[in-house]
């Protein structure tokens, strides 16, 4: 039989090319060998920005349209919020999981040190349950993670263990991450990880001018102040993108021994880098353009979707209601 895979993202703005090398590539790979489920978490988006759901609302065609000018057609694309089947194995789960372990998770323990919460809210705490129900939902045998989301899938495997213990059933199934090869794509600042948050992104949408614009700002070598300066390559994140995006790894290599000789400037790299991007993006931009124009194909591919993710949590939550009890 073919193996099922569960990913999926939150619509909290459109997705970039950190987004695409560390995920959505593949992803597109992915959909030609599995039954590839892929999630719009607008649910889980609402647990830091519950404050603003019309951000997350009017984020989930955003991410539709960057889903399918990537290639992502051989995928049931779903809401999550309109399965609520998922919600209600989150309740089960509940049950199964200590406030203590989950203040332990490294991955909630870290990102709640980025939020600026008044409290903590109850829901933000406990997402990893609801992470557990989104997959376990669908029976899916593998999920593409990142290594920090290791823990989310560590945290999954325990309550499916315990679940299947006290209910005596061997009905759900522990899943296996699939870690990407390729780490996350550094920001323009070359601090951090790209992110729409701090503003260092290159986004799939965005135009020839944008991408130039934003080129320009991407981190060098801050000791290479002249053109006949040395450079470094190591840590330069115009090379960095290069490596990733440009296919001439020949030419890659002569600006590389050229930077680091002295006698490169960094206009010029960075108006390389520039054309790189514009030939990677313009193909992804011109089939964006095509769905943002034919909207309610768009609209009938996440409702089809939807259905066919709805029917499968039914009739898998059908059985676990079954092994709990929950039948009169």
């Amino acid at each position: 039989m073919t193996q099922t895979i569960l990913t999926g993202d939150r619509p909290t703005g459109s997705l970039h090319i950190g987004h695409y090398v560390g995920s959505l590539q593949n992803r597109v790979a992915l959909q030609k060998e599995y039954d590839q489920y892929i999630m719009i978490a607008d649910i889980q988006a609402l647990t830091d920005n519950f404050k603003n759901p019309e951000k997350v609302r009017n984020n989930v065609m955003e991410v539709m349209l960057d889903y399918l000018a990537c290639g992502l057609d051989k995928s049931t694309i779903f809401l999550q919020s309109q399965i609520p089947e998922i919600a209600e194995l989150t309740m089960l789960y509940m049950n199964l999981v200590t406030v203590a372990r989950l203040e332990r998770n490294p991955t909630v323990k870290s990102e709640i040190q980025q939020k600026n919460f008044e409290g903590i809210p109850a829901g933000f705490l406990c997402y990893p349950v609801n992470q557990a129900a989104d997959i376990t939902i669908f029976l899916a045998d593998k999920v593409p993670v990142g290594e920090d989301q290791l823990p989310m899938i560590e945290q999954t495997n325990e309550i499916v263990r315990k679940f299947n213990r006290i209910y005596k059933t061997d009905f759900l199934k522990e899943c296996e991450a699939i870690l990407s090869e390729n780490k996350r794509l550094v920001g323009l600042d070359g601090k951090n990880k790209m992110s729409k948050s701090l503003g260092n992104t290159i986004f799939l949408k965005d135009s020839d001018e944008d991408i130039i614009r934003k080129v320009k700002m991407c981190y060098t070598d801050p000791n290479h102040v002249y053109v006949n300066d040395p450079g470094e390559v190591e840590g330069n994140v115009v090379f960095t993108y290069l490596d990733i995006f440009n296919d001439d790894k020949d030419e890659n290599d002569s600006l590389k021994r050229r930077y680091r000789a002295g006698g490169l400037g960094d206009m010029m790299i960075k108006g390389r880098l520039s054309e790189v991007m514009i030939d990677f993006i313009r193909p992804l931009r011109e089939r964006r353009n095509y769905y943002a124009n034919n909207m309610d194909e768009v609209r009938r591919i996440l409702k089809d979707g939807t259905e066919k993710a709805r029917q499968k949590a039914r009739e898998n939550f059908a059985e676990v209601r079954r092994v709990v009890g929950l039948f009169y």
